[in-house]
């Protein structure tokens, strides 16, 4: 049989899945990335001659691949979001990224230093992962635009999850400044990762996220009052903005993941109502999930390929340690004085700290610019955390969620679209009527 037949197959049966399985699992304590997990190990399992899953062989392929369906997310995560920023306002998902992040990367790095990793790779590891995921926690984040789904849990996870790819850079940078092969002397390396890696990288990537979204912003709200722009072309322009932006940030050194999610929020603040908000969400969105459907199932591939075949008891315990751990009990200690959080709401948030795609592409990065002691292991212990963090988040997000909702008198998710279904069902029998 030939291998490229069977991949259009599986690519067309995986599209179909990303157009009905989000819908059929709305009301089921399960999420589709778990599918399309199984179907990659499935997949690989049988024996179809399917091209290698191994991130050792294509550490380019999964770089660029993993890196692409990062911004692409956060360019969505960026524009569904309709509260305005301010410092106040913004305050739980700041907390987030700035207080638990880093405690959850120091107290991950000293886990995995005492169990026998390197320095430099302890640090790597929880760098990876520390991060929650923009792309595989979209049962937990906020509706698309001017859905008004934007309850504190919702909008403090997608804010974190929008923020903290890019805040966590410096941290991998750290892990290869503290490489023992480096040439210059450690001191020297510490002080230019504070301010290079720290920094002018984080100031550039504010400052032209912030410029490119009031510039595209112009581009699509007022240059079409005098250039007629067809609405069908609007989800190209979310494209060239989640393209242009990472691309000129990275050009000038900055942290490109962190300038994407700023120019989102920056032109979903323009003109907050424009119907092109929507627009540009669902483009992105389906392009998201198709680039999503494409990891997951080579890393189902990669997990019956031997991914795994490294990890220890000590890695399966640092991957609980973080999931179970660290991430809720650091989570309920940093917003302990949050007022405007309740404590339901702060037992969730520290809950829901989802790991995937970002995970995969900071180490597969960091990987391909350095050799790190105990490569394989660290494909292992991570391979190991995104699976569990799928399945016990993935199990849970609908159930905890819908619990969440009926104890703040909200309709679930699954009520609103039923009733949306319903509502464009009678306007249809209307205008037939008509």
């Amino acid at each position: 049989m030939s291998v490229y037949n069977i991949v259009m197959v599986l690519m067309g049966i995986a599209i179909l899945g990303v157009a009905w399985l989000p819908s059929l699992l709305e009301k089921y304590p399960l999420s589709y990335p778990i599918f399309y997990i199984g179907l990659g190990m499935l997949v690989y399992w049988l024996p179809l001659g399917m091209p290698a899953a191994d991130p050792f062989q294509h550490p380019k392929l999964v770089t660029h691949l993993s890196e692409l369906c990062v911004i692409v997310a956060l360019t969505g995560t960026g524009l569904k979001i309709d509260r305005p920023f301010s410092l106040r306002t913004w305050r739980t998902p700041l907390l987030l990224v700035l207080v638990l992040m880093v405690l959850t990367i120091a107290g991950f790095t000293v886990a995995g230093w005492l169990l026998g990793l390197a320095p430099a790779s302890a640090v790597l590891l929880a760098a990876s992962l520390a991060p929650t995921d923009p792309v595989l926690a979209g049962d937990v984040q906020v509706g698309d635009p001017g859905e008004g789904q934007e309850d504190n849990v919702r909008f403090s996870l997608t804010g974190e999850a929008g923020l903290n790819d890019g805040l966590a850079f410096p941290f991998v940078y750290l892990a290869l400044a503290l490489l023992p092969v480096a040439a210059a002397p450690l001191a020297d390396r510490i002080i230019h990762w504070l301010w290079m890696d720290i920094l002018y990288r984080t100031v550039a990537a504010l400052f032209l996220g912030w410029l490119s979204g009031k510039l595209l912003a112009y581009l699509i709200f007022s240059l079409p009052k005098r250039v007629s722009i067809k609405a069908a072309a609007y989800g190209f322009i979310a494209l060239a903005v989640t393209l242009t932006t990472y691309g000129v940030t990275e050009l000038l050194h900055g942290y490109g993941f962190l300038a994407v999610f700023i120019a989102a929020v920056t032109l979903r603040s323009y003109e907050r109502k424009h119907e092109y908000h929507k627009q540009m969400h669902a483009f992105t969105d389906q392009l998201e999930r198709l680039l999503i459907v494409v990891i997951l199932i080579l890393l189902g591939g990669a997990i019956v390929s031997g991914l795994l075949s490294s990890l220890t008891w000590a890695g399966v315990g640092l991957s609980l340690l973080l999931i179970l751990v660290l991430r809720p009990v650091g989570g309920m200690l940093t917003l302990a004085r949050s007022k405007r959080v309740t404590w339901a709401e702060r037992g969730v948030i520290s809950f829901f700290g989802i790991r995937g795609i970002g995970s995969i592409f900071y180490l597969a990065f960091a990987l391909d610019k350095a050799d790190f002691a105990d490569a394989r292991q660290l494909w292992s212990i991570l391979g190991f955390t995104v699976l569990v963090s799928v399945v016990l988040h993935g199990t849970l997000a609908t159930p905890v969620m819908n619990w969440l909702d009926r104890r703040h008198g909200r309709k679930t998710s699954a009520e609103l679209t039923d009733a949306a279904a319903e509502e464009q069902l009678a306007e249809s029998a209307l205008e037939s009527a008509q």
